[in-house]
């Protein structure tokens, strides 16, 4: 009695502990990734103004357009790919609709097909087949998942996307800027709390990747403290240069 308790108890703590993380990111990692793509490029956008030797106006004007050029352009981009893609899993759906209308009994024979191809035994799976096919929307729902690997009912939102990316690309872009709408007129506070900013955006994308959150962090603001370092000595070559 005592051994089938521990097996049941093993069991159970088997299911319980048996979870994975979410390899897609969810709306994480497309939020953080803008969030640190907005830092970056405007960080590096201003220090390269900032290395001209040009003075406070002048760099709070790149950061506001930067921020302002990135948000949109980011939104815009997100809006027509994701649009595009949408499109055309919307027309593959259709070809697929019209193909299980038409001609149903060989929509069925490719499905029993694909079960019979993952090892289930043919009359199985002729059997399966024939009864996931009697409802028309959750045969197309099958189909697109095992040809497409698509969900009909879970389609991506251009708009959603370009809202997500306009908002997650302005909030990193507007780290470097803070310091200099607060009233600093130093270049510092802007980079260290951006290169803050970067460490923790690194740090999140831990939550999706098997690194340890302070190589990602550290790994993120490397990345983004050399791309500033580069655009400020040739900021302040080319300012050289031109004056």
């Amino acid at each position: 009695m005592a051994l089938i308790d521990n097996e049941a108890a093993l069991h159970d703590a088997h299911r319980d502990n048996h979870t994975h993380r979410d390899v897609n990111g969810g709306w994480l990692r497309p939020a953080v990734f803008g969030a640190m793509d907005g830092l970056v490029s405007n960080l590096a956008l201003m220090t390269g103004v900032a290395g001209g030797a040009v003075g406070r106006e002048a760099i709070v004007l790149t950061g506001l357009a930067g921020l302002a050029a990135g948000a949109f352009s980011m939104a815009a981009g997100e809006y027509t790919s994701v649009a595009a893609q949408r499109e055309l899993v919307e027309a593959e759906l259709d070809v697929e609709r019209r193909e299980l209308r038409k001609h149903p009994e060989d929509e069925e024979a490719e499905l029993a097909a694909l079960y019979e191809g993952r090892g289930v035994d043919p009359d199985l799976a002729r059997r399966v087949a024939r009864q996931l096919s009697r409802d028309p929307e959750q045969a197309l729902e099958i189909h697109a998942r095992e040809e497409l690997g698509v969900d009909p009912a879970d389609l991506p939102s251009p708009a959603v996307a370009a809202v997500s990316s306009f908002g997650s690309f302005a909030l990193g872009a507007l780290l470097p800027v803070a310091p200099y709408l607060l009233g600093s007129t130093a270049l510092w506070p802007a980079v260290l709390l951006a290169l803050l900013g970067l460490f923790l955006c690194g740090a999140v994308v831990a939550r999706v990747t098997t690194r340890t959150w302070w190589y990602s962090g550290l790994r993120q603001l490397a990345l983004g403290g050399a791309a500033a370092g580069v655009t400020y000595a040739l900021g302040a070559l080319f300012g050289t240069a031109l004056g």
